[in-house]
């Protein structure tokens, strides 16, 4: 996109909802995309013959796929605009999924898989662009809390969705009838290019009102762009891992049953959920995004602690897990605008691409850990992994805080 473009004239209110709804539900589509398949895995391990390592591997080539093309696609953001290189990935991801309920046999889900985790690497670095660009300074938390409800969402709506849709329709026409639902998101995102422009044409700006460029390797291997990407990584081995093996770890090291684990985990879910609607508010009306960042995270690690060493009631166990949820959810939107904080005028796409790919790394190490302890008996490991992870994390915030950028670090920068 030419930094000379013209910005769409603004309408006020009703185009910041238009672009929040919009990238929110982009995202969810990104999110929900990301779970169609593993629910699907006894029956392709029918129609394939294969073992579920195999499987498997097919989660690993799509998050490495992924984590790789984030920071290529936050270049291609900047360089090209949000708004097309999203097209891009919608149309990339939507065609994987389509062309994967066709495949004929596993060795061709592979390059599949890989293609659809390279069109979901487009996401963070081209929705937080346009957000960043296109949305109001002062509702800015509040949309990045929007955006991370809308994955949120994606991810619990899957799996039900493409059970129901392959037990009537067959595993194969589920994900083709998906893939089209893609194509239809794709139309979407088309059809309100111009709104989503202003978020792009305000990038250009930015760039020009930046002046001369720092070097891009250099600009990501700046200390506070560092802190960011160890945050992430450090928030996914605590959040990842904890999701996954909190009903196994609960049974084994209290003997509670798994309904009432995965009741747990589901007030879990809930509870973060909740905490990231009251995380936006919080961010919008606060300058010190570290503080935040602290306090829910301190209060979930201690909690997190308590539910391992103590064996409660399946009520106080709901409770408590469901509050650590709301404590660590009501931190996302403060993250956001930490990065947002750390970040050069202009260079909104590279630096969240870079940052959200530490997101992958960290889940990426840590199940094979958490499955150690399990394995060895020491469910206790689960919890005190993710409570330290925790604690790394506010460490981080303090460093980044402390760290500052010419952008002005946490500190809530002019609108760019």
């Amino acid at each position: 996109m030419s930094d000379a473009v013209a910005p769409p004239a603004r309408d006020g209110r009703g185009q910041d909802f238009r672009i929040i709804a919009l990238i929110g539900s982009a995202h969810a589509v990104s999110h929900f995309f990301q779970l169609v398949l593993p629910p699907l895995f006894p029956l392709l391990k029918d129609a394939f013959d294969v073992s579920y390592a195999e499987l498997g591997l097919l989660a690993t080539f799509f998050y490495a796929a992924s984590g790789l093309s984030q920071t290529p696609a936050g270049f291609a953001v900047d360089r090209f605009g949000a708004r097309a290189v999203l097209l891009a990935g919608i149309f990339l991801f939507a065609s994987a999924i389509l062309l994967i309920g066709l495949a004929p046999s596993y060795w061709v889900m592979v390059p599949l898989v890989v293609a659809a985790g390279i069109g979901n690497s487009v996401f963070h670095p081209a929705d937080y662009s346009i957000l960043t660009g296109g949305v109001r300074k002062d509702w800015l938390a509040r949309a990045y809390g929007v955006h991370q409800l809308g994955g949120n969402l994606g991810w619990a709506v899957a799996p039900a969705a493409v059970l129901t849709l392959s037990h009537f329709f067959g595993w194969r026409m589920a994900l083709v009838v998906l893939g089209l639902f893609g194509y239809l998101l794709l139309a979407v995102v088309w059809w309100q290019g111009r709104t989503l422009a202003v978020g792009d044409a305000k990038a250009a700006r930015s760039r020009v009102a930046a002046g001369p460029r720092t070097a891009p390797l250099q600009m990501l291997m700046a200390p506070a762009i560092l802190l960011c990407f160890a945050y992430f990584a450090m928030l996914a081995m605590a959040l990842t891992g904890f999701q996954s093996f909190l009903p196994a770890a609960l049974h084994t090291a209290h003997g509670t049953p798994l309904g009432a684990a995965g009741s747990a985990l589901t007030g879990y879910l809930l509870g973060g959920v909740a905490g990231i609607l009251f995380g936006g508010w919080l961010a919008d009306h606060s300058r010190r995004h570290e503080r935040i960042l602290a306090l829910g995270l301190l209060i979930a690690a201690v909690l997190v602690m308590i539910v391992g060493l103590v064996d409660l009631g399946i009520g106080a166990l709901v409770v408590m897990i469901s509050a650590a949820g709301f404590c660590s959810g009501m931190t996302a939107p403060s993250r956001d605008m930490m990065v947002r904080g750390a970040t050069p005028p202009g260079s909104t796409g590279k630096v969240f691409g870079f940052v959200y790919s530490g997101l992958d790394l960290g889940s990426a190490f840590v199940p094979p850990v958490l499955g150690l302890f399990l394995d060895h008996g020491i469910p206790i490991g689960v919890f005190a992994l993710t409570a330290v992870a925790l604690a790394v994390c506010i460490a981080i915030a303090y460093a980044l805080q402390r760290a500052g950028t010419a952008a002005g670090a946490l500190v809530a920068r002019p609108a760019e």
